[in-house]
């Protein structure tokens, strides 16, 4: 079963800023959300779900599929919005996001939503999960992938680096890690909470390849997940260099929009720069 889609570069950077516009939409409708962290995961989110996993809609619990932890779990509003375009659910069904009764709850629930592989949302677990399933594929002599997304703040939990030294321990090539390095966290910058550099020194010194990219450039996101499927003997951390906020002027960089839903002013700016960003591209 081939279950790729095959975006050129224009179109899955056209489908980056759809994203976001949706992400926003969403957590403004709601009156709850992260949008700092939903806008810096937009350029990833595209590239994986519209050019490099294998994962069929139509089949969510296709034993073949590639897997995704998403272990920033409060950025759900990115990542149900990438979902829907991708087809696993009617995309009207984003208007209920958090509603009671609805299958998309404000963290990722896998019991309740197609295409959500693990519940989360308690920070730093995402990774030690992430070992479990890439051992289940090797003990089971399955091919597919476990792609984890870290935000960088939640690399102070030490849970993260409990799961980092397990996937060194059995050398598993076949789970890959990708931060989020916005550098900006819920109270404010990461260097003022709790500073991570070295950070690729840390990586690979828990026998993990480390690859730095710019999280907003699409191509570097291909070549480098393109890169990590050839490496053998060792996980793969991709770095990725985002911009917390990214394409909302007031929101780049600024911790106050970790968790802040903006206003119906503010809201309108919002979609009017992303809007302006697509067209201008």
């Amino acid at each position: 079963m081939i279950a790729k889609t095959s975006l050129k570069l224009s179109e899955l950077e056209e489908m980056a800023q759809q994203l976001r516009l949706d992400a926003l939409t969403m957590i403004h409708r709601r009156g709850a959300g992260h949008p700092g962290g939903s806008l810096s995961l937009a350029e990833i989110m595209a590239v994986l779900y519209f050019h490099h996993l294998r994962v069929d809609p139509n089949q969510p619990g296709w034993t073949e599929r590639d897997r995704v932890v998403l272990s920033k779990g409060h950025a759900s509003a990115i990542y149900y919005a990438a979902l829907a375009h991708r087809g696993f659910f009617p995309f009207v069904d984003l208007e209920k996001w958090g509603h009671i009764g609805a299958h998309l709850q404000g963290h990722p629930d896998r019991l309740k939503t197609p295409g959500v592989d693990m519940t989360t949302g308690m920070l730093g677990h995402g990774l030690s999960i992430g070992v479990g399933l890439a051992l289940a594929a090797r003990m089971s002599g399955s091919e597919f992938r476990t792609y984890v997304l870290l935000g960088d703040g939640e690399c102070d939990a030490g849970v993260v680096w409990e799961g980092a030294m397990a996937a060194g321990k059995y050398q598993l090539s076949n789970l890959l890690t990708i931060v989020d390095y916005n550098r900006v966290q819920l109270d404010g910058a990461v260097t003022e909470i709790m500073p991570l550099e070295p950070f690729a020194d840390k990586w690979r010194a828990f026998n993990f390849a480390v690859l730095e990219i710019d999280g907003h450039d699409v191509q570097q996101i291909i070549q480098a997940l393109e890169q990590a499927q050839n490496i053998e003997g060792k996980p793969t951390v991709i770095i990725a260099n985002t911009v917390k906020g990214k394409g909302v002027s007031y929101m780049e960089h600024n911790a106050y929009w970790h968790g802040i839903v903006p206003n119906n002013a503010q809201y309108e700016q919002a979609m009017a720069e992303v809007q302006g960003a697509s067209h201008d591209g």
